[in-house]
């Protein structure tokens, strides 16, 4: 019989949208960035050439995290260097690099563009706790959600654990600030503990209570107005401006509620199939951040209603391949990791449309794959080759099982090799 190599184990189902989606978001981003980099008077191309740079290395990522085995990436070593180095770059980014529009978190690199570290953080955060909660599946399986919170010894663990890592983590994106990140970190860190073997009455009372206090929030900000962050916080002052525009976007239509308003004139130019490719109005200078934040306004405007929904739909069918990756896992890292890499594209995709159709308050959440910024594609392209690795591990180990369990003479030990 053919000897089977890792790359037979592929999962198109995963590979061919991403591929579909991040070509998608390629030209997009040459559509919006071309009339935005002419505006300000900077070279056309350069945006749409550092995104197709980054697409390259999101694919040579790809391939290497899928040749890693899963049991190295498993190991708890990575994350001894990997989180101080990551909060270091943070410690920079906040401290010694000046803002981009009111908030810190990006670091310049000379000729390449910017690094965000906060983007990576969400990937990071997701693939610690996996492998930490793998390591403990035996205590879980006896002591259920004490395994993970020890009453008895709360702040021994909590300064010696897992925890004080998530704290420090979440703690250092929200002092950029950048609360669309740490929102981001948190659903998708609150994803993987929530399927990590403890009972799922906790599971389903966590998001009670986080849906139970997100309705509360968004009630509060839409009949205070919005403007409840005192005006002595200077450094988070565009925040209080985005939820004013949440509350009321026509309120304030030249300052906080502009970026939103310009969204729905997007949204609505559109209308069922758009002004076509390259067409959009809005992108000329009157919606900010169109080809980021608000990618999928342009989107809607240029392609419609009908070409958002199939984007969509497309999108929807990768989270869910991702999903089904992880509830099929029989290795607890592998279901962890699978689940929280489509955690976070599911979040992301929620709080960007919530944040663009005016349900919740803008976080400048990028849209996955179609938004301008190299770091959230390198992100999430490494994410699915973590789950292209782990679904081929799980087919190999699969198939293992079914020939010891009905000997076939035909597949020997080398015919599983990598």
């Amino acid at each position: 019989m053919k000897e089977l190599k890792k790359r037979h184990f592929i999962n198109y189902s995963i590979l061919i949208p991403y591929l579909i989606l991040s070509v998608l978001g390629l030209i997009m981003v040459f559509s919006a960035t071309v009339p935005h980099q002419i505006e300000l008077g900077l070279p056309p191309y350069q945006l749409f050439r550092n995104q197709t740079i980054f697409f390259a290395f999101s694919l040579v990522m790809i391939v290497v995290i899928y040749r890693i085995k899963v049991d190295k990436l498993r190991s708890r070593n990575w994350f001894g260097i990997l989180i101080p180095v990551m909060l270091v770059l943070l410690f920079i980014a906040r401290f010694f690099v000046p803002t981009v529009n009111g908030a810190h978190g990006w670091i310049i690199i000379p000729g390449i563009g910017s690094i965000q570290p906060a983007e990576y953080l969400k990937l990071v955060a997701v693939w610690f706790l996996s492998a930490t909660f793998a390591s403990k599946q035996e205590k879980i399986r006896t002591y259920d959600l004490n395994a993970l919170f020890d009453r008895n010894q709360f702040w021994v663990n909590f300064i010696t654990g897992w925890r004080v890592w998530m704290v420090a983590m979440i703690g250092a994106v929200v002092i950029m600030p950048d609360m669309g990140n740490a929102l981001l970190i948190i659903i998708s860190s609150a994803t993987v503990l929530a399927v990590s073997g403890v009972s799922y009455r906790w599971g389903t009372g966590f998001m009670k209570i986080f849906g139970s206090l997100t309705l509360a929030i968004l009630a509060l900000l839409k009949i205070t107005g919005g403007n409840v962050i005192p005006s002595f916080f200077g450094s988070i002052a565009y925040v209080n401006k985005r939820f004013i525009a949440f509350a009321n976007p026509f309120q304030d239509t030249g300052d906080s509620g502009h970026q939103l308003i310009n969204g729905y004139y997007a949204i609505s130019n559109g209308g069922w199939f758009g002004r076509g490719l390259g067409n959009s109005i809005e992108k000329k200078g009157y919606l900010p951040e169109a080809h980021t934040d608000f990618i999928f306004a342009i989107v809607i405007e240029e392609l419609g209603l009908i070409g958002g929904i199939i984007i969509l739909g497309i999108l929807f069918f990768l989270i869910m391949r991702i999903f089904m990756v992880g509830i099929k896992a029989k290795d607890p890292f592998n279901s962890m990791m699978a689940i929280g890499v489509g955690g976070i594209l599911f979040a992301q995709v929620l709080v960007n449309i919530g944040g663009i159709s005016g349900l919740i308050p803008s976080t400048g959440v990028t849209f996955p794959f179609l938004s301008q910024g190299g770091n959230s594609l390198l992100t999430l392209s490494v994410g699915i080759g973590f789950v292209l690795n782990i679904s081929a591990d799980e087919k190999r180990r699969e198939l293992a099982e079914m020939t010891a369990k009905y000997d076939f003479s035909e597949l020997s030990s080398t015919a599983l090799r990598d």
